[in-house]
């Protein structure tokens, strides 16, 4: 499968608060705090036009009670990738049969937490870390891929590596 890529789209941000608003009504009861994460979150940063929304809760006990109210907002659930990261849930939005939104309910203050918040933000403070990144994301994205999983574990090097300059040392 090819990756489709997209120049940055300054309509992205306010895709992901009209949604924060909407998750944020429905889950209020767990007291969540929703961050915009990944590359659409990084602004000029390609990306694949996908709104990624991390979804902290202070108390991921409530995770699997707030899976249905999040079903109700026209996400598909995806359990079967708890068997590799079990203190997340997943969660996509299609439109015409294509994701515009994924959801990552976790923990807050959780190694997936922090790893995703130091990551984006170094990438808005350091312009020529993103544009590196871009240019991989550009060179990864001519290639022929099983699944985007494959696409994401071959940029695994870069994305560590910019973990570790932001602060997150765990391995």
């Amino acid at each position: 499968m090819k990756i489709v890529l997209s120049e940055y789209d300054f309509a992205w941000p306010k895709l992901f608060e009209e949604e924060k608003q909407i998750l944020f009504t429905h889950l209020s009861s767990a007291e969540p705090v929703i961050e915009h994460i990944g590359s659409t979150a990084v602004t000029n940063l390609i990306a694949k036009p996908i709104i990624d929304i991390m979804a902290g809760l202070p108390d991921f006990g409530h995770a699997d009670k707030l899976v249905p109210k999040i079903q109700e907002l026209g996400y598909s659930y995806f359990p079967q990738y708890e068997d590799v990261m079990p203190h997340r849930r997943f969660f996509k939005k299609l439109s015409d049969g294509i994701a515009t939104h994924h959801i990552h309910m976790v923990e807050i203050g959780s190694e997936f937490w922090i790893r995703h918040l130091l990551f984006r933000d170094y990438l808005r403070r350091n312009p020529a870390a993103a544009l590196e990144y871009a240019g991989l994301k550009r060179d990864l994205a001519k290639k022929e891929w099983k699944d985007s999983n494959d696409f994401a574990d071959a940029k695994g090097d870069f994305i560590r590596g910019i973990q570790k300059k932001a602060g997150f040392l765990s391995e």
